[in-house]
């Protein structure tokens, strides 16, 4: 499983820095801290959104498939910066590829699954030795192999994504594995965090009251019933 760190220059008080920046447009106190949490959960009850975009998270994300990563970078807010690892410089002797769960539960598929990713990583090496540069070998490379990002987005991207990655028909990497560690490493992070992550963090059935989805789970009753 892949991990995500949580960066310093990520603010331990998401909601008392929106409620600061508020409050400075208002008029308001801004050097009292409990006032300042609660005028930011205030704004965010609100649906005043655009307050969020003064927090931004930094991560290290690592670990997680090139194919979930893909889907990940989809949710572009603001010019979000982000680099990852180039497959320029891959080791091509130990690189992992991410073995989903149907593959892992079945002896024959795993044993097929593990020959080829064998076989890859030696015809990789392969190609080196013939004197194959590392950005053209690289052109082998599966979208399952595992990468490293660092990257910086604002929380309120971050709440968009929980509502169309927390949804059960989401790609089982995101919504299993990837979108669940940034949750928790939020949540430990600070109390402030963790109050974010439990009060915003949902599927968007959940928002809406109903399900607008063309091919619904069945969590929530479709809009037009």
């Amino acid at each position: 499983m892949g991990t995500v760190t949580i960066l310093p220059e990520t603010p331990k008080d998401p909601l008392a820095l929106i409620g600061r920046r508020a409050g400075i447009c208002w008029n308001a106190d801004i050097t009292n801290e409990e006032k300042n949490i609660k005028r930011g959960i205030s704004c965010i009850e609100s649906g005043h959104g655009r307050t969020m975009e003064f927090v931004d998270v930094h991560m290290i994300i690592d670990g997680f498939s090139a194919r979930v990563m893909r889907e990940y970078f989809r949710h572009v807010g603001g010019m979000t910066p982000y680099l990852q690892a180039s497959t320029r410089y891959i080791n091509y002797k130990d690189f992992d590829i991410i073995r989903p769960k149907s593959i892992e539960s079945n002896k024959e598929a795993l044993i097929e699954f593990n020959s080829a990713t064998k076989q890859l990583r030696e015809t990789l090496e392969n190609l080196k030795d013939f004197g194959i540069p590392n950005e053209d070998v690289a052109n082998l490379l599966p979208i399952g192999m595992t990468t490293k990002c660092v990257e910086k987005r604002n929380l309120r991207n971050i709440v968009d994504m929980s509502h169309v990655r927390k949804c059960r028909r989401a790609y089982h990497e995101f919504r299993l594995d990837l979108f669940p560690t940034i949750e928790n490493e939020l949540k430990n992070y600070s109390n402030q965090w963790e109050w974010i992550v439990d009060n915003l963090f949902k599927p968007k059935c959940e928002i809406y009251g109903y399900c607008d989805e063309v091919k619904s789970c069945g969590r929530k009753p479709k809009k037009e019933n």
